[in-house]
């Protein structure tokens, strides 16, 4: 299982890197970073249109996963062999290279690891930067069964576990909403902001990361937060810890409220 490289370790030399540098209120941020410098080798992976299925106003969330089948003809044209070794990061501690991280084994691919402390960590320890773009002949990558669990709004009416909200207190308790045009969350979901598994821009240990985590070793997790992108930041940090694969929730926040029938806290 996969879940954290550093900038030093010796498999970023025999991995495949991708940048996944992105910025919720910002479409160009992304592709803009990656053209004035990025790893040696790494490709461009774009969270709105790669990393996302096709938005369905008033029925999808903001970021919706594309179907299996897209994602895996994408996969394919980005070069990913079964065999590769995958190392995701961005600017951001880790909430969208989470995402690529988490698809990549929503595909049953586990040879995948983020790299904690992202580019801000690389360009500290003056590592070298590039502006060429890396490209790679289209591979045969075959799906297999997937590493990861997933849920549905049904799912959640209620859900019987532990129900995580990965997105800012205030947003969480409603006090302000500056993406989504409701605010409140899911009633029973307990607020575990993804910045709360960070210590000064890289991830905790694991022993500090079970003892934010503690009540999750005692029931059946499921996380979400405005899209479905920064709960996987949670899965990832939940994986490091030692705990098992939780649930994610991909409409998150912003599918939950399309429905008028859902209830709101």
């Amino acid at each position: 299982m996969g879940t954290l490289v550093n900038c030093t370790d010796e498999r970023l030399a025999k991995g495949r890197i991708f940048d996944c540098r992105s910025a919720l209120m910002d479409a160009q941020y992304g592709p803009t970073q990656y053209a004035k410098g990025h790893i040696p080798g790494a490709i461009y992976a774009d969270l709105n249109h790669e990393l996302c299925g096709q938005i369905q106003p008033g029925v999808t969330g903001r970021h919706p996963l594309p179907t299996k089948k897209d994602f895996l003809q994408q996969v394919r044209r980005w070069g990913i062999n079964n065999d590769d070794l995958i190392v995701t990061y961005d600017d951001d501690n880790g909430a969208f290279a989470a995402r690529l991280w988490w698809m990549l084994r929503w595909l049953g691919h586990d040879d995948v690891f983020v790299l904690d402390g992202g580019f801000k960590q690389w360009t500290e320890k003056n590592l070298p930067v590039s502006v060429d773009t890396t490209s790679a002949a289209t591979s045969d990558f075959s799906l297999k069964p997937a590493l990861t669990k997933v849920v549905s709004a049904p799912d959640l009416l209620p859900w019987d576990g532990l129900l995580l909200d990965a997105r800012d207190p205030i947003r969480f308790r409603g006090e302000s909403e500056p993406v989504d045009p409701i605010a409140g969350h899911i009633p029973g979901a307990a607020n575990a902001p993804f910045a709360n598994n960070m210590n000064q821009g890289t991830f905790k240990t694991p022993t500090q990361l079970r003892e934010i985590y503690h009540a999750a070793a005692r029931q059946d997790v499921a996380c979400y937060c405005g899209s479905g992108v920064t709960a996987t930041h949670t899965i990832l940090a939940l994986m490091h810890a030692g705990f098992d694969e939780p649930h994610l929730y991909p409409g998150s926040w912003s599918e939950w409220i399309t429905d008028s029938k859902h209830p709101i806290a």
